[in-house]
């Protein structure tokens, strides 16, 4: 705890608390009140802390889409003096447990990331093990034993107070319109120490598999064991499913988990093509989640400039296809960007509002109306937007020169850099 409390160690948690933003907690204090906050009251939080009768606050339950777009899922935001705190027990608590950790696992690891994970699954894959046993385990953070969690953190951690602090965290209940419910079990997403965590638990999971001498990868609560035939698979998905209940009582999602083929599954975004040798792709459900989160972004575009509407998109689109720079099979950034393109023409087509203005824009723009005629605008905005009058009047280069980012060319550039 003197660690944990020491003063350089809590400022370079609150700087990192600060650079990482977010929304209040349950008592409405923002990120900008904090430090006045800490000055005002820190000498009490200290000695409640070292004293151990420290109590967090509630955190405030969020509900947020899943990535899938099928349901949501829930975070629990802590407040953003707990979010401090949790901050400065990750900062001591890592050092310690992350040297510990299995080289197969990648998920919130200093020097590790999402890429490093889906080359290494790419790697087993290429040496021969092309069955993936995909464990999707059920609610995991909903669903963590709470004395579980803690007989392992306590193994590296002696000091009773840490220990105490981590165990009223997973405790802090959970609010939601002015009512808190106490949690008997989970340790909630968003808060900092929250991903240690989960990694600590399922550490006896990638040591089991490491045993037994499979070829695994995990990011959190993600795992991928690659086998080499699909009987072997079977065998390891129905012992894993018994280790798992038995020894930290978590349960398989036997609805999102299966035995396949690599090219049938998708793993942190990616999936691999059915070629004798597989290559990386972008997953169809990653492109449809783009889609989906552009959505928003063209229907505001019809009330707003253009050049506006490109730039909040290309804004994303660097951010995901920076992303999917691993991604060897590029058909999916062309057909996207024929889409996006598509798309702005279809903003353009609708700001146009009747024939009349239509007829002049398209003119203005140099459209020749007697070679390409009128006939068939009657068929609706997205049927025009794709059609050759349109194209001439709102070229790819117009669109370029209003800063729209190209999938295809940015994917290449990165593949150039490295």
């Amino acid at each position: 705890m003197e660690e944990v409390l020491r003063r350089e160690n809590l400022i370079a948690s609150h700087a990192r608390v600060v650079k990482n933003g977010g929304a209040p907690g349950v008592d409405g204090m923002n990120i900008e009140e904090l430090w006045g906050h800490c000055q005002q009251h820190w000498a009490r939080i200290r000695e409640e802390l070292h004293g151990g009768t420290y109590v967090p606050q509630p955190v405030r339950r969020v509900e947020i889409p899943k990535p899938e777009g099928v349901g949501t899922r829930t975070l629990g935001i802590p407040t953003v003096l707990d979010r401090m705190i949790q901050q400065a027990l990750l900062q001591v608590l890592q050092p310690i447990f992350d040297p510990t950790f299995s080289d197969g696992s990648f998920g919130f690891r200093p020097g590790r990331s999402a890429h490093d994970a889906v080359a290494r699954a790419s790697e087993h894959i290429a040496a021969g093990y092309g069955w993936v046993v995909d464990l999707d385990l059920e609610k995991f953070f909903d669903r963590v034993n709470h004395d579980v969690l803690m007989a392992r953190v306590a193994r590296r951690v002696k000091d009773k107070r840490v220990l105490l602090l981590i165990r009223r965290y997973l405790q802090a209940g959970m609010m939601e319109g002015g009512v808190v419910s106490p949690r008997g079990e989970g340790t909630p997403q968003g808060g900092p120490l929250s991903p240690l965590l989960s990694n600590i638990l399922l550490d006896e999971l990638d040591k089991e598999l490491e045993q037994r001498g499979h070829r695994f990868v995990r990011y959190a609560d993600d795992c991928n064991v690659y086998v080499r035939s699909e009987e072997a698979g079977k065998r390891v998905m129905a012992s894993l499913e018994s280790f798992l209940a038995k020894r930290l009582r978590l349960k398989i999602n036997r609805d999102k988990s299966a035995v396949a083929r690599p090219a049938e599954r998708k793993f942190l975004g990616y999936t691999v093509t059915r070629r004798k040798k597989p290559t990386l792709k972008v997953a169809p459900q990653s492109e449809k989640r783009l889609k989906r989160k552009l959505a928003p972004l063209f229907r505001r575009g019809r009330g707003r400039l253009l050049v506006d509407t490109i730039g909040d998109l290309s804004r994303i689109l660097r951010g995901w296809v920076a992303y999917f720079r691993l991604a060897q099979v590029t058909t999916c950034f062309q057909r996207l960007d024929e889409w996006v393109r598509r798309k702005l023409r279809c903003i353009v087509w609708r700001q146009w509002k009747d024939g009349r203005t239509r007829v002049r824009k398209l003119r203005e723009l140099g459209v020749d109306l007697r070679r390409e005629g009128t006939g068939a605008w009657s068929r609706g905005p997205w049927w025009n937007a794709g059609a050759r009058h349109m194209n001439l009047a709102v070229p790819v280069a117009s669109l370029r020169d209003l800063g729209l980012v190209s999938l295809l060319d940015e994917h290449r550039r990165l593949a150039r850099s490295g």
